[in-house]
C-alpha cells in the first residue's frame, strides 16, 4: 500500500522526455532533496504539466532514488535533474484527454490555502506531497477519461435490490392517499 501521494510538476518539453522513455523513469530536481529522500518503492505519483495546466499521467515508484549524472531532461532555471527514480506507468492520458486542472483543482483539499482563482499557485515548484484523497479523486477522473463509459471504480459496489430504486425521488403514497381503506 503506499504511503505517500506525489504530484511532478514538468513543462511540457520535460514530460514528453519522460513520455517518451515510457514512464519507466523520472528524474527530480536537487532543490529537493528532502522531500525526494521521502519517495519509497509504491509510493504513487501524479504527472502534471505546468505551462498547458494539465493532468497527464500517473505511476508508481519502483524505487527509491538514486543520483545519476546522465543529462536526460532539460534544465528548467539553474538547476538539472540529478534524483532519479524508477516508475511504474499507471493511468497514461492521450493528449486529447489531458485532464484540464482548471475544472478540478478548485475541488483539491491540496490549493485550499490558496484564493479559488489562484489555485495555480499551489503547483509551483516540482515535486508537492498530495492528500491521498486528492491523488485518488484525480486518478478516479482520469480512468474515466481513459477507459470511457465502460468504467466502473474498483470500490463501486452496486446496490443489493435494484428494485428499491425510485427514479421520481417522490415518496410512494400511503394505501390511504390511493384511496384504499
Amino acid at each position: 500500500m503506499p504511503s505517500n501521494f506525489w504530484m511532478i510538476i514538468n513543462n511540457e518539453e520535460n514530460f514528453r522526455i519522460t513520455q517518451n522513455r515510457g514512464f519507466t523513469l523520472l528524474g527530480l530536481k536537487a532543490q529537493h532533496r528532502r522531500k525526494v529522500q521521502r519517495i519509497t518503492e509504491g509510493d504513487r505519483v501524479l504527472l502534471y504539466i505546468s505551462h498547458l495546466r494539465r493532468f497527464a499521467a500517473t505511476a508508481t515508484a519502483m524505487s527509491s532514488f538514486y543520483e545519476a549524472e546522465e543529462p536526460i531532461w532539460v534544465n528548467e532555471g539553474s538547476t538539472g535533474f540529478p534524483y532519479h527514480i524508477k516508475l511504474k506507468p499507471g493511468v497514461i492520458l492521450k493528449d486529447e484527454q489531458f485532464m484540464d486542472a482548471n475544472l478540478l483543482a478548485p475541488r483539491l483539499e491540496y490549493v485550499k490555502r490558496w484564493n479559488p482563482q489562484d489555485w495555480y499557485m499551489a503547483f509551483q515548484g516540482n515535486l508537492h506531497l498530495l492528500p491521498k484523497n486528492d491523488f485518488n479523486l484525480i486518478e478516479e477522473e482520469m480512468k474515466k477519461l481513459h477507459f470511457g463509459k465502460g468504467y466502473v471504480p474498483a470500490d463501486f459496489t452496486p446496490s443489493p435490490n435494484p428494485q428499491r430504486r425510485r427514479r421520481s425521488g417522490g415518496r410512494r403514497k400511503s394505501q390511504s392517499q390511493q384511496g384504499q381503506p
